[in-house]
């Protein structure tokens, strides 16, 4: 049950780059036995905001591949390419309280600039005090300051200085696209997202989005960010790294793998039984506690 006084809302948001991996159903997993074990709702956003890189039909794929492997969600799909009036009304704010400027720089003049935590590179403040002459905005940049601070479920507690170690981030790209760092925090906040359970490679991105979260005044979900799956070469699975899609493979063994990557203990045979059961089993003995606090874990060999 949830003791909580806010209801649970948790939320899944896969990008439609390609075919769900076995990454992505662990994130899958994860989220959904979370809130459904703690009797709240779980919510499926499609982040199709960056358009060059989304793959034509497989958002509808992803989509078809939850409902093979047992997913349920609470309402319609929200589709962040349909959402631009919110986020242009989130950065009209920003603008008003001057907590964003223009910035005219190109990701040449950016190279030799620090690196932070993700491997972005630390904006060095160009413009943060008027554009240079002769130049024109690009894009659009939240001045980064103080710290954010907040306790990881399964990473523990984290710190960043945001103006040494993330930098000045971009809200609105050079190219017209809105930031997934904007997006994100607009979108959990119109939902009512109260918990965030996702993969370990979007940890750096936390800091950001608490700094956003506070500039607009929301609220600022729990996290707990889960190992993500690497193959036998230390690389993230992707459809870069070729990963394999799990539509290829049972969705029973696949997902007792997934419990079991997650530090969950499943009775041997348990991916022999009836999807029903699995889920059942699964939500009834679901123990975020147990899950590996690990940045990184081998995906198991399917």
């Amino acid at each position: 049950m949830n003791s909580s006084a806010t209801p649970y809302v948790g939320r899944f948001a896969p990008s439609p780059t390609g075919p769900l991996h076995f990454g992505s159903l662990v994130a899958a997993t994860g989220s959904w036995l979370d809130a459904r074990s703690r009797d709240g709702r779980w919510l499926l956003r499609i982040e199709d905001l960056d358009v060059p890189r989304c793959v034509p039909g497989a958002a509808e794929d992803i989509l078809r591949t939850l409902e093979r492997f047992g997913f349920d969600w609470d309402g319609e799909p929200v589709w962040q390419s349909r959402r631009q009036d919110a986020y242009a009304a989130a950065l009209a704010r920003l603008k008003a309280q001057g907590a964003v400027y223009p910035c005219a720089c190109t990701r040449r003049e950016l190279a030799d600039s620090a690196l932070a935590r993700d491997g972005s590179h630390v904006y060095p403040g160009t413009c943060r005090n008027g554009l240079p002459p002769g130049r024109s905005a690009r894009a659009w940049r939240v001045k980064a300051e103080g710290a954010v601070v907040f306790d990881d479920a399964v990473q523990g507690r984290q710190e960043e200085d945001l103006a040494r170690e993330a930098g000045d981030f971009i809200v609105l790209r050079a190219d017209g696209l809105y930031a997934y760092q904007l997006a994100v925090v607009v979108d959990d906040a119109e939902a009512g997202v109260s918990h965030v359970v996702r993969g370990a490679d979007l940890l750096e991105s936390t800091g950001r989005q608490v700094c956003l979260q506070r500039l607009l005044g929301h609220p600022t979900p729990h996290y707990a960010h889960l190992p993500v799956a690497t193959n036998a070469a230390g690389e993230k699975l992707s459809k870069q790294t070729l990963a394999r899609a799990v539509d290829e493979l049972a969705p029973g063994a696949a997902l007792v793998a997934a419990l079991r990557f997650l530090g969950q203990n499943p009775p041997s045979g348990l991916e022999r039984a009836p999807l029903a059961e699995l889920w059942q089993w699964a939500r009834a003995h679901w123990v975020l506690a147990a899950v590996p606090r690990l940045r990184h874990l081998p995906a198991p060999e399917l």
